[in-house]
C-alpha cells in the first residue's frame, strides 16, 4: 500500500468544470448530499476547498457556511486547509468535497478537521473511486498528468479505516456514478452494481469519549453491599 503523505504537490482544480463531466460529478454529489445536509444543524459550516465551496448547499439549516481555501473564488477565509485557522471545538460541519485526493497530508488534513469540530460534529468526505471506469482509465500513461487522473484515489476501506482511528461514527457511504459520461451516471448500474461508482461519499460524526470518570455517576452505578439480616461483629477474647 503506497504512504497517504506525499512529498510532491499537485495543484487541484479551482472549478469542477475544469475536470470532463466536472458538472456532471457536482450534480451527482448535490442529489446525494440533500437528504443529508437537512439533518445538519449547529451555527457554522466549514466548506474546505475549492471544489467544497461550489456544492450547493442551501438545504442546509446551518446559516453560517464559511469557505475555505488557498486561492479562488468565492472564499471567505484564505488559508491553508493544513492549518485551519480556527479554534478546537468550533465548528459543527465540515465539507470535504474531492478535498483528500489532491491533498499532500491526507491525515493531517483529516486531524485538523476532527480538531476544529464540536463532539458530535459532521464530518462530509467526498472523492473519486479507484475500482471504477476512471480507475481504469487513470492507468494510462497519457492521462496520468491530467485532471481529474492526476488525483489520488483512496479506496473506501481504506478510508474507513482513518475515520475509526480517529473515532468517528461512519452513518452512511455510498458509490455512485457508475458511467462518468453520463448526466444521470448510469442509473440503472449504480442500482444493482454500486461498488463501480467513480464517486465516494462518506457521512461520519465525531464521537468523543470521556477519559475521566464522573464521580457522581460512578457512585450511582457502584453496587451497594447490603447488610446481613442478624450478623454481629466477630468476637475476640481478650
Amino acid at each position: 500500500m503506497k504512504p497517504a503523505r506525499i512529498p510532491q504537490t499537485v495543484a487541484p482544480p479551482i472549478h469542477w468544470s475544469e475536470m470532463p463531466w466536472g458538472e456532471y460529478y457536482r450534480e451527482a454529489l448535490e442529489y446525494q448530499l440533500k437528504p443529508w445536509l437537512t439533518k445538519l444543524y449547529g451555527f457554522h459550516l466549514l466548506k474546505i476547498g475549492n471544489l467544497s465551496a461550489e456544492i450547493n448547499t442551501e438545504a442546509c439549516a446551518i446559516s453560517h457556511q464559511v469557505n475555505v481555501s488557498l486561492q479562488g473564488a468565492p472564499m471567505q477565509v484564505q488559508a491553508d486547509p493544513l492549518w485551519l485557522p480556527f479554534a478546537e471545538k468550533s465548528v459543527d460541519a465540515c465539507l470535504l468535497a474531492h478535498t483528500l485526493p489532491w491533498c499532500e497530508d491526507p491525515h493531517r488534513l483529516l486531524r485538523e478537521a476532527d480538531r476544529v469540530l464540536i463532539d458530535d460534529g459532521w464530518l462530509i468526505l467526498t472523492g473519486f473511486n479507484p475500482i471504477s471506469l476512471m480507475g481504469l482509465r487513470k492507468l494510462v500513461p497519457v492521462l496520468r498528468n491530467t485532471t481529474p487522473y492526476n488525483s489520488r484515489m483512496f479506496t473506501l476501506t481504506r478510508q474507513l479505516d482513518w475515520l475509526a482511528l480517529l473515532n468517528f461514527e461512519v452513518l452512511h457511504y455510498s458509490r455512485f456514478q457508475v458511467l462518468p459520461w453520463t448526466r444521470q451516471g448510469g442509473r440503472l448500474l449504480s442500482t444493482h452494481v454500486p461498488a463501480l461508482g467513480c464517486l465516494q461519499l462518506i457521512i461520519a460524526r465525531k464521537r468523543t469519549i470521556p477519559l475521566t470518570l464522573n464521580p457522581m455517576r460512578q457512585n450511582k452505578t457502584k453496587t451497594r453491599i447490603r447488610q446481613a439480616v442478624g450478623a454481629t461483629r466477630q468476637y475476640r477474647k481478650p
